[in-house]
């Protein structure tokens, strides 16, 4: 199977470097025409550059289409107007992967309230202020494609990155939602966690360990979670040729009855609670509901029908 991004209109933030330079040029390769959004700065979020810039020559030295943006994922009116520039050159946009980033890691004793803001600022709010600028143009033409960037830190945590875990598995969430609200519009909203040797983390591998995790290691996810038939609400992580999927899983409910409906009742219950069996994945938050009333019906008799009168 052949995937190609031909008449496609992508828009990759953070694409100056590292992953999102990976994914920007290889989205042209295949045919697409990419917008390469980078506020230029470092990896705390300071200062400016002309990376987006040099991007796009490389893009098109190579024979591909490319417009750079300068624009702050952070500032709506300014993903508004990228949006709004790709529609005016190429008449659409098509594709959406959300990578810009920031770090400011500190453990949470030590960490200022504004780097925790700011941080959650860049990621989260500024992936769906993009998302946003999108979203309509999506809608109006019955296609999109969305790729959050999560993180293992986010999942599953990580010492001294409280901001940014907790950014991370807000876009997981983010993704969960989107995915539901978009799907009659055939927008498929997926989320990927990353690891590649970039400048965001080229203090934390050793040498030979950076050089494993090079970021077009990652960019077979990435573009796949993109492409026309890609799946939704899939949660991928990737890096130095080894992917896998994860999952936000829930064991089967304990009913409690009315008498054992107490703090000590719920102590006596933990083993069962916190049991790590009969594990789903559920594709909405309704299904936490469904799976409460299911478990009173097999302790009562009574449950969801009788529950809806």
């Amino acid at each position: 199977m052949s995937i190609d991004f031909k008449d496609k209109v992508a828009i990759v933030t953070g694409a100056g470097g590292g992953l999102g330079k990976a994914y920007a040029l290889e989205l042209a390769k295949r045919g697409a025409k990419v917008v390469v959004n980078d506020l230029g700065g470092s990896r705390d979020g300071t200062g400016t550059s002309d990376a987006a810039a040099e991007v796009v020559a490389e893009i098109e030295a190579a024979g591909g289409e490319a417009m750079a943006n300068g624009g702050s994922v952070t500032e709506y009116d300014q993903m508004e107007k990228m949006v709004a520039d790709a529609k005016q050159k190429w008449g659409g946009v098509h594709i959406l992967i959300n990578n810009a980033g920031v770090l400011r890691d500190k453990t949470f004793a030590k960490m200022s309230p504004e780097d925790f803001e700011f941080v959650l600022k860049v990621h989260l709010t500024g992936s769906a202020f993009v998302t946003k600028a999108c979203w309509e143009t999506f809608r109006e033409q019955s296609y999109g494609r969305v790729l959050m960037t999560a993180s293992s830190t986010g999942l599953f945590g990580n010492f001294g990155q409280a901001n940014y875990g907790a950014a991370k598995l807000g876009l997981a969430g983010l993704t969960k939602t989107l995915q539901l609200e978009g799907a009659k519009y055939n927008i498929r909203v997926n989320s990927l966690s990353p690891v590649a040797g970039t400048r965001m983390t080229e203090d934390l591998f050793p040498e030979e360990a950076f050089k494993l995790f090079a970021p077009e290691n990652v960019v077979p996810a990435a573009l796949f979670l993109v492409s026309e038939d890609s799946p939704t609400n899939a949660i991928v992580g990737a890096g130095a040729g080894g992917f896998h999927s994860s999952w936000v899983v829930m064991n089967d409910a304990v009913w409690l009855p009315d008498g054992e409906r107490t703090v000590e009742g719920f102590a006596d219950n933990w083993d069962k609670i916190s049991s790590f069996t009969n594990l789903v994945a559920p594709q909405s938050g309704s299904e936490q509901s469904g799976a409460i009333l299911k478990a009173m019906q097999e302790v009562t008799g009574t449950g969801p029908s009788s529950a809806r009168g």
